[in-house]
């Protein structure tokens, strides 16, 4: 796979999985739970796990590509900054715009 195919793929897939988590009120879009809506709390969480996936699905992909390179501490504050910010709008669409009506 190319590089910048693999690089956009990675991105994409952190889009859709930031925003997932705001966008339904099933666990991972799965798995049905007993709240009438998801708390913030427990969407944090899953936005959490769902950060660490698509890491790991980074981190095989460049590994798939060539040589892995080391990580130190920024690198994973920066991506969990980046994963938050990428995860804005869905909690804007939840919490923050006006019901219609």
């Amino acid at each position: 796979m190319d590089t910048s195919i693999a690089a956009w793929l990675v991105i994409a897939v952190a889009l859709a999985a930031a925003n997932l988590p705001f966008f339904n009120d099933r666990l991972f879009a799965v798995i049905g739970a007993k709240w009438q809506r998801k708390p913030l709390a427990i969407r944090l969480l899953e936005m959490t796990a769902l950060y660490l996936v698509v890491g790991a699905l980074g981190f095989a992909l460049e590994a798939n590509i060539g040589t892995r390179f080391p990580q130190t501490w920024e690198f994973y504050a920066i991506s969990a900054c980046l994963f938050v910010v990428l995860g804005f709008p869905g909690f804007i669409v939840r919490y923050l715009r006006k019901p219609h009506g």
